[in-house]
């Protein structure tokens, strides 16, 4: 008897690779960003944001303190909320290749500027940390879906 079933040969075609979907490359400059380089834009900016809570606030990063924490928080978030909104990238992200872009917005591969209340949306969703850590088959954070933007390479 003749099994009607057809050879598997891997993932689904729209499942093949992330950004797949979305009408992005696979690889190369527009690819969906790794996590190495997401998790090192974040820290980059995470320590610009310490820096200047250390500023503002008088007291040496490694001292921290309520003030400090709280400052640190507040620029990080006023930090990635314009930059990452407007510009499309933090500055983590430029100096790792990375740019933040919106998707979907008129069909698979759209993309423009975020735009400032996407760029708020993200980063608050950032500062709650548990919707940046979870993901889907894009590699896009519940903070990236929120605010319709992904990471890609630059």
């Amino acid at each position: 008897m003749a099994s009607s079933a057809q050879p598997g040969t891997g993932p689904a075609e729209e499942f093949r690779y992330p950004g797949n979907r979305l009408g992005l490359p696979e690889d190369g400059p527009g690819s969906v960003a790794g996590w190495g380089r997401r998790l090192l834009a974040l820290l980059i900016d995470w320590l610009l944001a310490g820096l200047i809570a250390s500023a503002i606030t008088g007291t040496p990063i490694w001292a921290g303190g309520n003030d400090y924490s709280t400052a640190q928080l507040v620029t990080f978030f006023a930090m990635s909320a314009v930059l990452a909104g407007l510009a499309g990238f933090t500055l983590g992200h430029r100096i790792c290749g990375l740019r933040v872009i919106r998707v979907g917005a008129h069909g698979p591969g759209y993309t423009a500027q975020p735009g400032l209340l996407a760029g708020v949306i993200r980063s608050l969703l950032i500062c709650l940390v548990l919707p940046a850590v979870v993901f889907d088959r894009d590699r896009r954070g519940l903070h990236d879906r929120a605010a319709g933007t992904i990471v890609v390479r630059r």
